[in-house]
């Protein structure tokens, strides 16, 4: 069977387990974080992908001249040593300044090989001024693990169709986010949204507690098939959990109901 998208023979892909880690986190206290995740990860072992919420060393915060780490800083050399001791990638944005001097929201994934790629963050929230102390990403990205092609987003961007919108083939949209409970509602009806209309699995990492703010965090930490179905549900929980894709399902729901067939054509600039 083909995955008529490109041609790409998917069902024989193997299966793709991920592990989300739905956790509270310590306000700018990146060495709390780096010990709180360390035990978690532990009971994400097996796994092929583990994701971690949007700025997981930090919460989100609007501190990014005291926060954030050079490009191969702290958190980057953390996820390298992670990522190899579980053999698995690790993935989580991070506050960063790039070498051009500008601060990025910047999701890092981390190969178990030692291998380091990452996705800035397009859509900056400007409610809470992210636009003001961060710089917007320039371009999507695509990552490749085990013959699975995954695109990474980050939080705000859940609200744009058009960046979210797949032209490249994708079998997994990926986001984490640190998104707060007062629009838990919009979080849980966009990102069925974002499975169906791109006919992909969606998996989606939000944190738990409350912030340096006070901003409290709900959770719902999910994974979606290409009908928006629940495959997992977190809930309000902390902990890990787990769930497996697979690939044969996907390439035959796309078969059966090709709408991709008839997507307008666009460019993003």
């Amino acid at each position: 069977m083909q995955d008529l998208t490109s041609g790409r023979d998917i069902t024989g892909l193997p299966d793709l387990k991920l592990a989300l880690v739905q956790t509270t986190l310590a306000w700018h206290d990146p060495a709390a974080n780096f010990a709180h995740f360390e035990r978690l990860l532990e009971q994400a072992r097996g796994a092929d992908l583990i994701v971690l919420p949007e700025m997981f060393t930090t919460g989100f915060s609007m501190e990014s001249e005291l926060l954030a780490e050079p490009e191969e800083g702290a958190t980057y050399a953390w996820l390298r040593q992670q990522a190899k001791r579980l053999d698995a990638v690790i993935t989580g944005s991070v506050i960063i300044q790039a070498v051009d001097g500008s601060h990025r929201n910047r999701l890092l994934w981390a190969r178990a090989d030692g291998e380091v790629l990452h996705y800035d963050k397009r859509h900056l929230f400007r409610m809470a001024g992210e636009h003001k102390h961060y710089s917007p990403g320039e371009r999507q990205v695509q990552m490749e693990l085990h013959g699975w092609r995954i695109r990474p987003l980050i939080c705000y961007d859940l609200r744009f169709p058009v960046w979210s919108r797949d032209p490249h083939d994708t079998d997994l949209l990926l986001y984490t986010a640190n998104w707060p409970a007062a629009r838990r509602l919009h979080w849980n009806r966009l990102l069925p949204a974002r499975a169906i209309e791109n006919l992909c699995y969606v998996v989606a990492v939000n944190r738990v507690g409350s912030d340096g703010k006070g901003h409290p965090y709900s959770g719902d930490s999910q994974v979606l098939d290409f009908q928006g179905e629940p495959l997992l549900e977190a809930g309000a929980a902390d902990g890990v959990f787990s769930v497996t894709l697979k690939a044969a399902d996907l390439a035959a729901y796309r078969e059966r109901f090709p709408a991709y067939l008839d997507a307008d054509p666009f460019h993003i600039q």
